[in-house]
């Protein structure tokens, strides 16, 4: 693959050497890099030798005289500098397989790769890693590495992925271990299949692995409206989340006394469908699994009870409207109170959108599209303002997944619509119009 220059750095390196857009790398120190890692570790030298060629096919060689981790300053089009790996297993709970036709086509790309794991933090099964991408992980020491488990037992794990070489996961994670490769992990439970004694079971394999193996997630599994011809699996109900929540504390009190950490953390949805308050702060170990949903809503309230309290209230007017999915809204209604303790004269009216574009079983507000918040919004009071979290909206563009855009939105409700980011600060600061 060729490594074509898609921007360069104003006042960078690769800008005082003249290199442009539509230019392509072809080696550094001669040796072509494979992806962003070799990139990036040929380029940790003070004087390197670059490969630039031309668009009329004219190569340059340019040395470079640097400091050791200073970068040249250029941007490739495929951030890789390599193709992406799709996922090659048909896991029973696949979120992709449950989305309609028709939208946008890189919702259903699965990737599986070792390097947007490290780089973004995307989760991996480990089962399209080859002898030579794991030595390249231990290599390179990437870490943190993140690991999708299910289930240890090798015949349960070929079943849940339906791949037959599923199985060797436990060989993989104790050979990044034993390489000291930090790794954090998950479990997506589904019910009647991977849960019960199955679940303890995965717990007790994990622990071996501590503590390179920093944290385990165990969440339940998403199922949307749209699962014909797929494994039938059905929602927990409560009395099933007690027990899961009952299994996770027990292990949890176990790893506290013997290890000084928590190690295997319930997702925020347990808690909820269990009826049970969310534990307290120090139970997470410092949110290691924050993206995967655990600890979110513990940790918007301390963030917003800090930050209230450094304020000094007034009696602005102001009138706004919170839209949020059925997960979050009875918390954002209690923040949106204590807002209004210190700011009386600041109305917030926050309203549970239900997701009837995937099914009423999907609950989190980061799968709400813009046709539900459009159909359950019109009509309605919402005020001077619509606020909508950013997790609604694809990472790089203001667009919900249904690919309507927030302008749209503003069209369609005639209101000015804003979008909080995640922390407690901007959710008071967005009320507030600061």
């Amino acid at each position: 693959m060729e490594h074509i220059v898609s921007a360069v750095t104003p006042g960078s390196i690769a800008e005082e050497m003249e290199i442009e857009p539509g230019d392509v790398l072809v080696s550094v120190n001669g040796q072509e890099p494979e992806d962003v890692f070799d990139y990036r570790y040929l380029m940790n030298e003070e004087e390197v030798l670059v490969v630039i060629r031309k668009p009329d096919g004219e190569e340059w060689e340019l040395e470079i005289e640097k400091e050791y981790e200073d970068d040249l300053g250029m941007e490739f089009e495929n951030g890789l500098m390599d193709d992406y790996r799709s996922c090659r297993n048909k896991c029973m709970f696949c979120f992709i397989d449950q989305l309609p036709k028709g939208m946008r086509d890189t919702l259903y790309f699965k990737d599986d790769d070792s390097r947007l794991s490290f780089l973004q933090g995307n989760y991996l099964t480990l089962t399209n890693m080859s002898e030579h991408d794991l030595e390249k992980i231990i290599y390179y020491k990437l870490s943190p590495i993140n690991i999708s488990f299910q289930a240890t037992n090798p015949e349960l794990r070929c079943k849940m992925l339906h791949n037959r070489f599923a199985g060797d996961v436990m060989d993989k994670v104790r050979r990044l271990k034993e390489a000291g490769i930090m790794m954090n992990g998950q479990i997506v439970l589904c019910r009647g299949v991977n849960d019960g004694e199955e679940l303890d079971r995965s717990i007790r394999d994990l622990v071996t692995l501590m503590p390179e193996l920093q944290s385990v997630s165990v969440v339940p599994v998403g199922l949307t409206r749209y699962r014909d011809g797929l494994y039938p699996l059905e929602p927990f109900t409560k009395e099933d989340a007690c027990k899961v929540l009952d299994l996770i504390h027990s292990w949890q009190e176990k790893l506290l006394k013997e290890y000084g950490t928590h190690f295997i953390h319930a997702g925020d949805e347990w808690y909820i469908l269990a009826e049970r308050p969310m534990p307290e702060e120090t139970t997470y170990d410092g949110y290691l699994q924050l993206e995967n949903g655990v600890g979110m809503v513990r940790l918007l309230k301390e963030e917003v009870d800090a930050y209230l309290k450094k304020l000094p209230g007034d009696d602005r007017k102001r009138r706004v409207t919170i839209a949020t999915g059925e997960l979050a809204a009875p918390y954002l209604r209690e923040h949106a109170a204590s807002i209004q303790k210190k700011y009386p004269g600041v109305e917030v009216q926050v309203i549970t959108v239900k997701n009837e574009f995937f099914g009423g079983k999907i609950t989190v507000a980061g799968l709400l599209t813009g046709q539900d918040l459009v159909k359950q919004l019109k009509g309605k009071d919402l005020g001077e303002e619509l606020l909508l979290s950013i997790n609604m909206l694809k990472s790089d563009e203001p667009i919900f997944l249904d690919d309507m855009t927030v302008e749209q939105l503003q069209t369609a409700l005639q209101i000015k619509v804003s979008i909080v980011e995640s922390s407690g600060n901007d959710f008071v600061n967005c009320i507030l119009n600061e």
